[in-house]
C-alpha cells in the first residue's frame, strides 16, 4: 500500500485576550462558526474546543486542513472577544469550571469528579489508518517503546495555575490520572484487547469505549488506531512533525507485525517511566532509549528513531520535514517558547499574551 492515511484532532483553550484567563464561551464560539462547516466541535469543558482535519495522505494537504480549522476556530472566538490558544495546560488557574452541554460529560464529572473538571487540557491525537482490527493491535503492541518521544517533541504545557510546574508537559501528569489512562501491556490480538475495554467499563473505570484513554486505541468510529500522547503545538509546522514521526512509527509496526517480528516486551510501569521523563525534560535533557532502554541524549534518540523508521519516512515523503523539525524543535520546544515569552515579560499574563499571538499568527 502507499502511504497510510492519517487524521489530526486538536483541542484548544478560549482565554481573555487581555487578561489571559480561560473563559466559558465554547456555545458562543460555535454558533458564529459558519454553517457547513463541522470541523470544530465540543470538548468536555466550556472553555475548550476541538477540530479535526478530514483523512491526508500528504503533509501539505493536512498542513491546510489545519490552518483551515485553526482559522474558523480563530475568527469564531474574535467575534465573541475571546481568542483560542493552542497550548497544552491553562497558565492561570481555572475556577468555577462550566461543563460542556452534552450528558455524557455530565456524567463524567458527576463519576469522575475533579479528574474530569481538571481535565481540561489540550492534546493532539493523531489517526494512522488500518486495514484490519488484527493490524491495529499489531501496531499498538509495537510502538509502545517510542511513544514517549512523540510526547516530547511536543511538549508545550510548562505552565499551571499561575506557575511554572517544572514539566516540559504537564498535560501529560494530569490525564495521567484518568483509572484508563498510559501505556498498556501487550495486546496479542484484539478479543484481548476487547476484554480489558470491557473489563474498564465494568469495573466503572470508563462509562463507554471513548473514556478508554490508552496512549494508542482502535477508534471507536474509524478503522485507525489513535495515538493520543501529544501536546497540541502552537505552531502547525511541528504538528506535523508530530503527525509525519506517528504516521512512520505506526507503518514500522504494521510492517513489522505482517513480517512476524514480535514485539519488544516493555512491561508498562517502564513505559510510564519513559512518558514521565519525556512529560519532565522533553528534549533539553536525556530520554529512555527505546531500543537499548537506558537513558541517552535527546539527540541520538532522535537518530535513532530516524534511522529505525527512515524507510517508511521516505516513502511517505517526510524525511526532510522530519529531520529539519527535529532540529528546530532541539533548538527549542513549545514548552521552551512559552518559557522564553516568560523571561522576556516576567509575568504569565506575557506568556499568555504570545500564545495569543502566535496561535492566531498562523491563519492571520
Amino acid at each position: 500500500m502507499g502511504a497510510r492515511t492519517f487524521g489530526v484532532e486538536e483541542e484548544f483553550l478560549l482565554v481573555d485576550p487581555d487578561g489571559g484567563r480561560v473563559v466559558e464561551r465554547a456555545a458562543a464560539v460555535l454558533r458564529k462558526v459558519p454553517a457547513g462547516h463541522d470541523l470544530v466541535d465540543h470538548e468536555l469543558l466550556e472553555h475548550m474546543l476541538e477540530t479535526r482535519t478530514e483523512p491526508c495522505t500528504e503533509m501539505a494537504d493536512a498542513r491546510q486542513q489545519l490552518v483551515e480549522a485553526r482559522r474558523l476556530l480563530g475568527e469564531a472566538a474574535r467575534e465573541v472577544g475571546v481568542a483560542a490558544i493552542a497550548c497544552g495546560t491553562a497558565p492561570f488557574a481555572v475556577e468555577d469550571v462550566e461543563i460542556s452541554p452534552k450528558d455524557r460529560y455530565r456524567d463524567m464529572v458527576n463519576e469522575f469528579g475533579a479528574t474530569a473538571r481538571n481535565a481540561g487540557t489540550c492534546g493532539m491525537h493523531v489517526h494512522i489508518g488500518i486495514e484490519s482490527r488484527e493490524e491495529g493491535v499489531g501496531i499498538i503492541d509495537r510502538l509502545r517503546p517510542w511513544l514517549p518521544i512523540v510526547l516530547a517533541l511536543s511538549a508545550n504545557s510548562p505552565y499551571s495555575e499561575g506557575h511554572d510546574s517544572g514539566y516540559a508537559s504537564w498535560r501529560a501528569q494530569v490525564w495521567s490520572r484518568w483509572p484508563t489512562g498510559g501505556a498498556t501491556e501487550l495486546f496479542g490480538d484484539p478479543a484481548t484487547y476487547d476484554e480489558l475495554v470491557e473489563g474498564l467499563m465494568a469495573t466503572g473505570a470508563a462509562r463507554d469505549p471513548g473514556m478508554v484513554y490508552f496512549e494508542a486505541r482502535l477508534a471507536a468510529e474509524w478503522p485507525t488506531v489513535e495515538i493520543r500522547v501529544a501536546d497540541v503545538c502552537t505552531d502547525p509546522d511541528d504538528a506535523l512533525v508530530i503527525a509525519a514521526t506517528t504516521r512512520a512509527i505506526a507503518t514500522t509496526a504494521a510492517r513489522e507485525w505482517a513480517e512476524g517480528e514480535p514485539p519488544r516486551p516493555w512491561r508498562s510501569k517502564l513505559l510510564r517511566a519513559a512518558a514521565w521523563r519525556a512529560s519532565r525534560y522533553a528534549l533539553a535533557g536525556t530520554l529512555v532509549h527505546p531500543v537499548e532502554r537506558a537513558l541517552a541524549p535527546a539527540r541520538d534518540v532522535l537518530a535513532s528513531l530516524v534511522e529505525r523508521m527512515g524507510p517508511a519516512l521516505e516513502e511517505a515523503g517526510d524525511l526532510d520535514l522530519v529531520t529539519a523539525g527535529y532540529e528546530r524543535l532541539l533548538g527549542a520546544t513549545g514548552a521552551t517558547r512559552q518559557r522564553g515569552a516568560y523571561e522576556r515579560t516576567g509575568t504569565i499574563e506575557g506568556v499568555v499574551t504570545d500564545l495569543v499571538e502566535r496561535s492566531e499568527a498562523v491563519w492571520r
